[in-house]
């Protein structure tokens, strides 16, 4: 399946069943930041995540959430003494069905709603390219939405690509991602599978899951989250 999942993590952590996870353990972590709630209209048969992202001393702190199928397993960022590896991510991962969250580098604060489709190509290219920039081929951008979410602007992004597996087969993908600007930078989920699945199964699901992420940063307290991960070094 690694060949599959362009963009997966590369640190080698346990996953979680998403049983461990639900819509009302997510709401109440994000209820705990003061934070509104998880959409109570995700499809039949999702859990959802509030999870922290940036625990570690070598990143910046953010509080991501979402929705996602409850077959799919979690994946969270791994804790060393060099600080934090990794991201989250949900996915069927035996099929190629991913959601990863991705964190663009060195971006500023952006208003999303005004940026062209250059700039959501660049992101995402930098969220599937992770393994190399040679896993990939043909990206392309089909369709921008611009939405508002909490009162915070999200950008949805379909795209397709071309997979290069390391076997040398090519794999086409489609997916959708949100794209937001919480704290001082740019954050992104996207959704991919095999462009055969996401025709006939996973595109209610991706747009589902895309739809419901939210990303916050700014005006958090994060301290009694993040100590745990500090004091066990």
């Amino acid at each position: 399946a690694s060949a599959v999942i362009a963009g997966a993590s590369s640190a080698v952590v346990a996953p979680t069943p998403a049983m461990a996870y639900g819509l009302n353990k997510a709401n109440d972590k994000l209820a705990a930041y003061g934070l509104p709630p998880l959409s109570k209209n995700l499809p039949n048969g999702f859990s959802a995540l509030a999870e922290i992202y940036g625990k570690g001393a070598n990143r910046t702190p953010l509080l991501v959430a979402f929705g996602f199928p409850l077959d799919w397993v979690v994946t969270l960022p791994s804790q060393d003494v060099n600080g934090e590896d990794g991201t989250i991510q949900a996915g069927e991962y035996a099929k190629g069905d991913t959601a990863t969250f991705f964190v663009v580098p060195d971006a500023a604060k952006t208003d999303v709603h005004s940026q062209e489709k250059e700039f959501f190509k660049s992101a995402l290219i930098g969220a599937i390219s992770q393994k190399g920039a040679n896993v990939y081929q043909d990206f392309k951008i089909t369709k921008l939405t611009p939405v508002t979410q909490d009162d915070d602007k999200y950008m949805l992004v379909d795209f397709k690509y071309t997979l290069l597996t390391g076997a040398g087969f090519e794999v086409e993908r489609k997916g959708v991602a949100s794209v937001t600007s919480a704290a001082d930078g740019v954050q992104l989920l996207w959704a991919a599978s095999i462009a055969a699945r996401y025709k006939n199964k996973t595109e209610g699901q991706l747009r589902a899951i895309t739809e419901s992420f939210r990303c916050y940063g700014s005006g958090l307290n994060f301290s009694a989250d993040l100590r745990p991960a500090v004091e066990d070094y």
